[in-house]
């Protein structure tokens, strides 16, 4: 009898100790493994952007022990926006503040946000982000990522050589394409323009040779990119509001400790929330920097002019309308216009 007891005592423990060590293992699991976020961007180093990523890095190194922290690749050093969704999606990277291209690379029906000539207001962009948020986090997640927030770039303006009074005045342009949007191309097929395909980093070059000599762009966005040195004039006429936000690889994400993600996801949107009035302000200041180099506004277009351009954005939606979205979607949106106009 003592002998069994003995043997008993014995498994007791050691079943005890196993238990505390398995424990013990479950529970540091997250906390003794630090996690490097490997992020890229097309902001350069020094701008707006860029310090409030730092900002952030900042804030969650903190609040994580030093667990969790960011690796910077600024100012396109990982290529354009498709090239940094191709090396997330094989772990090379994690995470990356996009456009609406980059956005719509990995979930096309966003680009619903981008259309031109959609927005009319600050306001409007407001109610309708706020009312389709949640939709489209549930919708990145299901693509496998984890959308931190949004960054929208701002109003978008076409910047060129010779001002653009008309459809008539782009038709004789040579404007750029960004290289696989389809948006912009369905809206610029909508005014029968025949752009010039590019990628995001080649179109100084290519404005510096002539390539192309219109842009689009918002104001800050032509300053940082240097756009604005090789052009003359810039619209009043408001092509769009380009969107923009911050993913991270959901594979990536869930390698961190539930805490540290809520903690991540919570630094995040107060970081983003704040970056969007800095950009804000960033653009209306860009505009004084850009008449300061003598770049002269076009004045807005006459009435018959802008119902041209209007109708070349209702054409871009009928063509991608089921195809890159949804029409319910899109009539979503719409409803949410309404409900501010």
């Amino acid at each position: 009898m003592n002998y069994f007891k003995g043997h008993l005592d014995k498994f007791n423990s050691l079943f005890l100790a196993a238990a505390i060590i398995l424990l013990g293992f479950t529970s540091n699991v997250y906390a003794e493994k630090k996690q490097v976020i490997k992020f890229a961007t097309l902001a350069p180093e020094g701008s707006s952007w860029m310090k409030s990523m730092r900002g952030l890095s900042k804030k969650i190194k903190k609040a994580t022990d030093g667990n969790v922290d960011f690796k910077f690749y600024p100012g396109g050093v990982s290529g354009d926006e498709k090239d940094v969704i191709r090396k997330m999606r094989i772990g090379q990277l994690h995470g990356a503040g996009f456009t609406g291209v980059g956005l719509g690379a990995v979930l096309p029906e966003v680009r619903v946000l981008d259309l031109p000539f959609l927005f009319q207001s600050d306001q409007e962009i407001e109610h309708v982000y706020q009312s389709m948020n949640d939709y489209f986090v549930k919708r990145f997640e299901k693509k496998g990522y984890v959308l931190l927030g949004w960054v929208p770039v701002g109003w978008v303006h076409f910047l060129s050589q010779k001002p653009i009074h008309t459809v008539d005045d782009l038709q004789s342009s040579k404007p750029w394409l960004w290289e696989g949007d389809p948006l912009v191309e369905k809206a610029y097929e909508g005014m029968n323009v025949q752009p010039v395909p590019l990628s995001i980093t080649d179109v100084l070059l290519s404005l510096q040779t002539g390539m192309v000599d219109t842009v689009y762009s918002s104001t800050q966005g032509a300053l940082v990119l240097q756009w604005f040195t090789k052009v003359k004039h810039i619209t009043r006429l408001r092509m769009g509001y380009a969107t923009g936000g911050v993913l991270i690889s959901k594979r990536k994400f869930k390698k961190l400790s539930p805490a540290y993600q809520e903690t991540i996801k919570n630094i995040g949107a107060e970081c983003l929330k704040e970056l969007v009035a800095v950009i804000q302000k960033d653009n209306l200041k860009a505009e004084k920097v850009l008449e300061n180099n003598g770049i002269k506004w076009t004045s807005e277009p006459e009435p018959a002019a802008l119902k041209k351009f209007q109708q070349a954005g209702e054409a871009a939606r009928k063509k991608l309308s089921g195809k890159m979205f949804s029409p319910e979607l899109l009539n979503k949106v719409l409803m949410h216009l309404n409900e501010v106009r």
